[in-house]
């Protein structure tokens, strides 16, 4: 089907950021039909977006093949030639994308970005009480609209369509995956006491799914694989995060950090529990039609949170906000 409109949408990372987007791109597609939408990221996100509706393209672009000004240059052409937009968006607003913007512009292609606000957020650590930041989902729809496309999030809303959970048999094992890892250390409960959850939820009888990416941590996943019974890792078995997320969804529970983890299975109707440190709930990203009562957090804390992203080391040292006991998560589980 030939659309007259085609928007070009960028977001590269972070991992948990551009699964953000999709409940939005989702909404977009399904509200304007008529719109070609083309969402260009890393590679390996593809397999999300293909389960868009049809009107939804994706690109992967690996950056190294891109670097500096000429390689950014390139890049714009390549996507103008290819897509042909007639406006482009931009979801990250980083000197990369905002280097690309004018690029587009100088070829009669409009652009609109996100604002990130970072005032606000840097506000948000220091200032006491609390007080809810706009979230993402809330600031791409509104750079979305400054390029004309206002639109409608219902957070009530599937974003992808699951098949009918058949009722869990009362006598049957609790099926629970555990995503123990993020992107900074200081929104990682710590491995010694998440294997302690493990540990407590084989003994119940439970089968656990471990999640996560990368050499080291599927050794560490399968070493806990080894010593428990009922405990399987996933990590590198699936083909691909598509996968990833169809396994979390015919799970009983989920348990995650404040991390990409969290975002994926957000996208599915699984129960989700989710693990605060550093960062605050309240900061704007909460996952996808999750409210706080998925959270386990300490709000005991004045140094908490003390950052927005994580990225910072814990100032004391000893990661307090952390000092949650494991039997109270396995509780909350089995809830």
């Amino acid at each position: 089907m030939a659309r007259s409109k085609r928007l070009l949408l960028l977001r590269f990372s972070a991992l948990g950021d551009v699964l953000m987007t999709v409940p939005v791109v989702s909404a977009l597609a399904r509200q304007y039909p008529d719109t070609d939408i083309t969402m260009v990221s890393r590679p390996y996100v593809e397999s999300i977006f293909r389960r868009c509706p049809d009107n939804v393209h994706f690109i992967g672009v690996n950056l190294k093949e891109y670097r500096g000004v000429p390689g950014l240059v390139r890049l714009v052409g390549e996507l103008c030639e290819r897509v042909r937009p007639t406006c482009v968006c931009d979801l990250h607003d980083v000197l990369r994308t905002k280097l690309m913007r004018p690029m587009f512009r100088l070829r009669g292609v409009p652009t609109a970005h996100i604002w990130k606000d970072r005032k606000a957020r840097r506000d948000f650590i220091t200032i006491r009480p609390l007080t809810q930041q706009q979230t993402s989902f809330e600031r791409y729809a509104e750079a979305l609209s400054r390029i004309g496309f206002p639109v409608t999030l219902d957070p009530s809303e599937p974003v992808f369509s699951w098949p009918e959970r058949p009722e869990r048999l009362a006598s049957g094992p609790l099926r629970i995956g555990i995503a123990p890892f993020a992107a900074h250390a200081a929104k990682i409960y710590p491995l010694e006491r998440m294997e302690r959850v493990v540990a407590l939820l084989s003994q119940r009888g439970a089968r656990v799914y471990l999640f996560g990416a990368g050499d080291e941590e599927r050794e560490l996943m399968l070493q806990w694989a080894s010593r428990y019974d009922g405990v399987e890792s996933a990590v590198g078995t699936l083909p691909d995060m598509a996968a990833e997320m169809t396994l979390m969804a015919s799970l009983d529970a989920m348990l995650t950090m404040d991390s990409s983890n969290m975002h994926l299975a957000a996208l599915t109707p699984v129960r989700l529990l989710t693990l605060w440190g550093a960062t605050h709930p309240l900061g704007g990203f909460l996952p996808w039609g999750r409210d706080e009562r998925i959270c386990i957090q300490r709000s005991d804390l004045p140094c908490r949170p003390c950052s927005i992203y994580g990225a910072k080391p814990c100032r004391l040292g000893d990661l307090r906000c952390m000092d949650i006991a494991p039997e109270e998560i396995v509780k909350r589980l089995c809830e």
